[in-house]
């Protein structure tokens, strides 16, 4: 038996039901604003309007967050289904797409999108200069199969079906300072020569530090007087020679701002992968993108 939908008496706003989607997921109007790239306030209005044309409560706030009610509850798996069916639909859609002219977003964490990605990115748009980038710089994994980005630079496999991912190289993470600041040190010949010298943190909890004592480094929470969770701020504090910074060996070497420390010294390794989504894959202009950025990274 056929059925045939009638549309003229269907009216639901997908925009509206996404923002309750991601309110429900980030926890919070801010994040999940942040996440849609949304101003709060009309975040908050879709919501609100969601909410009205239902006629049900979907949250309740909590602190500073929203929590779901037992309506939202009952409703945030469906929207997670149309939030599915809305990427696979958008990611056919794309994948039909056979023009150079257009946009393509890359995903890469501070560090690869601030330091490593400009020159890159110059480069290909010379190449093929109908193809506009937008750059979404996250230390976080952009969800890919909901369209968050197109490509996405990464330092570890997926594990998604829907996912493609080609290992580019294996980077490692080695200490460098300024000139003068290496100086300062004199000789470093073994991990003992680091005791009274100064690092740059890249967090608060204490990871990076742990990490380093792991490592055999003889140093304490003394040793770390500035912190900052972005890689950009750490090295722009390194360069001006307030202490030792960890970065991929590719963008310290490229700098002429700062200097290895110690040719000896135990590195810390890490793999870089290119992803996207399957689908994506087949659209000429992504394709374009992807192997000009792999053959780049390597």
């Amino acid at each position: 038996m056929h059925i045939r939908m009638d549309w003229k008496n269907v009216s639901f706003d997908w925009n509206r039901a996404r923002a309750f989607l991601v309110t429900a997921e980030e926890g919070s109007l801010s994040a999940a604003a942040r996440a849609l790239g949304l101003a709060q306030p009309t975040l908050g209005r879709q919501v609100e309007a969601l909410q009205e044309e239902l006629g049900v409560t979907l949250f309740e706030r909590a602190g500073r967050g929203m929590q779901l009610t037992p309506a939202g509850h009952a409703m945030i798996e469906h929207a997670r289904a149309m939030g599915e069916a809305a990427g696979r639909l958008s990611n056919v859609a794309f994948g039909q797409n056979d023009t150079m002219e257009g946009p393509v977003t890359i995903s890469a964490s501070d560090a690869y999108a601030g330091l490593l990605l400009p020159p890159i990115i110059e480069k290909m748009t010379e190449a093929e200069p109908r193809i506009t980038v937008n750059v979404v710089v996250s230390n976080t994994a952009s969800d890919l199969l909901r369209r968050e980005a197109d490509i996405a630079i990464r330092n570890f496999r997926p594990e998604e079906p829907d996912l493609i991912a080609r290992k580019i190289r294996d980077a490692e993470a080695r200490m460098f300072a300024s000139p003068d600041y290496a100086a300062s040190l004199g000789p470093i010949q073994s991990k003992d020569d680091f005791a009274k010298a100064r690092f740059v943190g890249l967090d608060r909890t204490g990871q990076f530090l742990g990490m380093l004592q792991q490592m055999g480094y003889p140093i304490s929470e003394a040793n770390v007087p500035v912190h900052t969770e972005n890689f950009l701020v750490m090295w722009a504090l390194v360069k001006r020679g307030m202490g030792i910074g960890m970065i991929d060996s590719v963008i310290g070497d490229a700098d002429p701002g700062v200097v290895r420390l110690w040719e000896d010294e135990p590195t810390l390794g890490f793999p870089i992968w290119l992803v996207a989504h399957r689908d994506l894959h087949q659209n000429r202009r992504l394709r374009f993108v992807w192997d000009f950025l792999a053959d780049a990274l390597r």
